[in-house]
């Protein structure tokens, strides 16, 4: 059986979506494991924009993705 490093993590160990949600001050970048919003959909308000990422993407920082993929400028107050 074959062994793999400790440093390398699966794929379904990262977060699978990168979101845009409200924030106090403005737009904030955050990754996701699921797209569950929660009971009672309270999540839901507060999602300006979604995407799931590809593998290849998902281990990259915040500030990296929120560069590739800028805040929606529809919802920027």
């Amino acid at each position: 059986m074959a062994r793999r490093r400790t440093t390398e993590a699966d794929a379904d160990d990262l977060p699978r979506y990168f979101v845009w949600v409200r924030g106090l001050d403005g737009p904030e970048p955050q990754k996701w494991m699921t797209m569950d919003f929660g009971v009672g959909d309270w999540k839901r308000a507060l999602v300006l924009a979604y995407l799931e990422l590809p593998e290849d993407e998902r281990h990259l920082s915040l500030s990296m993705l929120a560069r590739r993929y800028p805040a929606p400028r529809n919802d920027l107050s």
